[in-house]
This record gives structure tokens, sequence and C-alpha cells, in this order.
């Protein structure tokens, strides 16, 4: 087993997990906004602008990542110029992390008493106020759990793009653990994989008490 081998491939998915965690939590964040906005008992309704991006949401939701992956291949080679690769993986990673990223954080807003939001009202705070300054300090805890849960989803996603070209630790694991019958790559592999996801729920964990402080 080369440790360079297994080192380069584990840059490669912490490249693709920050990178797309990143992207999809900036993206997802807005499309919650504006889902609470038109709710049709949020701040401004418009259910149709609401029922439309709730189906999208949903939609997207219930395609299998691979096949996403597969789908997203023109976009992939429209923005980076190729599809396969980390960079490439990118895109689909991201995209495919958005709907899940935009509902835990649409209902990380809906946790927040109404009361609250009431009272705000009542002193006349507009409605960019109430989401910035009231409703988004109540659920950042909330957020913070839903934006763990969007990451650890992404490192499952990031093993999963290395068995369509997309590099990591997936990628190794399948070419030479799954492949050429080295099990020791695959178990380190799973390992360091399993690892990952206990440093950010770890971290996770760790923000979320202190914003309940």
């Amino acid at each position: 087993m080369s440790f360079n081998l297994i080192f380069k491939a584990f840059q490669e998915s912490i490249y693709m997990i920050l990178v797309a965690s990143a992207l999809s939590v900036s993206f997802g964040f807005l499309l919650a906004v504006v889902l609470v906005y038109t709710n049709p008992k949020g701040l401004k309704p418009n259910p149709a602008v609401y029922k439309v991006l709730d189906f999208i949401i949903n939609m997207f939701r219930s395609f299998p990542f691979l096949i996403l992956m597969i789908m997203l291949f023109p976009l992939a080679r429209l923005l980076v110029g190729k599809t396969i690769g980390t960079t490439a993986a990118i895109v689909p990673l991201f995209i495919g992390a958005i709907p899940f990223a935009a509902r835990v954080i649409e209902n990380a807003f809906y946790s927040v008493d109404y009361g609250i939001i009431e009272a705000a009202k009542s002193l006349g705070a507009n409605n960019r106020q109430i989401i910035l300054k009231v409703m988004l300090p109540e659920a950042m805890p909330n957020i913070v759990a839903g934006i763990t849960n969007t990451v650890i989803s992404i490192v499952g996603y990031s093993a999963m793009a290395g068995s369509i070209g997309g590099g990591g630790l997936g990628d190794i694991a399948i070419r030479y653990g799954y492949h050429r019958y080295q099990m020791d790559v695959l178990y380190v592999t799973v390992i360091i994989l399993f690892l990952l996801v206990q440093l950010f729920q770890t971290i996770g964990n760790i923000v979320y008490r202190r914003l309940l402080r």
C-alpha cells in the first residue's frame, strides 16, 4: 500500500468536500430564505413561487446521487471543461446537496418561536431585519446541526463520486481495493472516511453546544 497514493486521495476528498459544502450551504441558505418568505404562512406569502421551489427541491432530493451525477455531466463539462476529476465532481456534489441544505435550513428557521417574530413586527422591524436579526440568530443552533448533516452527506457522496471518475478516496477504494483485491487499501479508505465523518460531527456538536449557551 502506497502512503502517497492514500494521501493524494485524501487531499482530493477534502478538496471536494469543503468546496462542495461551502457552495451547497450558500445556495441552500438563499433558497431557504426564499422559501421562508414565500411560504403561505411566511413573511411575504407567494404560494405559486413556494410550490414551484418546494417541488423542485423534493424532485432533486429523490434522485439517487449516481444517476444525478451522470445527468449533470454536460453541466460539469460546461462549467469546468471536463466530466472526470475532483473539480468536475464538485459540480454534481454541491448541486445534489443544495436541496438537502435548503430544506434543513428552512426547517431551522421554522423552529423559531412565532411570538418572537410577532414581537419584532410590533417594534417595526421589516422582513429583512426579521430574517437577519431575529430568525437567523435564533435558528443558528439548528442551522449548524443541519449543515453538519449536509457535510456528512457530502462525505458519502464524494466517496460515490469515485466510482465514476471523481477521484478521491472512493476512487482508490474501487480501483485498488475492489478491482485489484488490495483489501488493505479498501480498509484504510473506509477507516479514513469514518474518521472524517466523526471529525465533522464532533465539530458540529461543539459549535451547536456553544451557540445554545
